[in-house]
């Protein structure tokens, strides 16, 4: 089981107890604010695509949404969502739990910058219904990240240029 994997990638830091579990569906962005009593852009949702042949995952707040143009200019191709056979097969998390840690090797992990402005937030855990509360430079640290990127919309009032 995915969460199972998760839980040993923490235990090598000791932090697998750290790993909140519900009894109720965290799948989605709503109910995972729902299971954690929090606002829903607190959700550090990651989402799976295709550049070219390599799966990469962008973990982003929940109020976001991909902006295609600047995802192109980021990726230099169009955003191309993982099927959910995909995602299982390609990240090793099924939909609903995927999450950027305990996953297959050469997955690239790109962090949104829609993320800066919390203190913490709650990616899931490999499962759908689970997640863990992590600080920004958690994140960074345990989500062997690539860089910061900058492809999402619907999270500021600043135009989009």
């Amino acid at each position: 089981m995915s969460i199972e994997k998760v839980r040993t990638y923490f235990a090598r830091y000791g932090m697998e107890d750290r790993i909140l579990e519900f009894p109720v569906s965290s799948a989605t962005v709503e109910l995972a604010a729902e299971a954690l009593h929090c606002e829903p852009c607190r959700i550090a949702k990651t989402l799976s695509f295709l550049v070219g042949e390599d799966p990469i995952l962008i973990v982003a707040a929940g109020d976001t949404k991909i902006d295609n143009p600047k995802y192109k200019g980021q990726f230099g191709t169009k955003a191309k969502m993982l099927t959910p056979e995909q995602a299982e097969t390609r990240i090793g998390h099924a939909v609903g739990g995927v999450c950027p840690f305990g996953i297959e090797p050469g997955v690239k992990v790109y962090l949104d910058v829609s993320l800066k402005r919390f203190q913490t937030v709650f990616p899931a855990c490999g499962s759908s219904n689970s997640a863990i509360e992590l600080t920004i430079p958690e994140l960074e640290q345990y989500s062997g990240y690539t860089a910061w990127v900058d492809v999402c919309k619907g999270w500021n009032d600043a135009p989009s240029v």
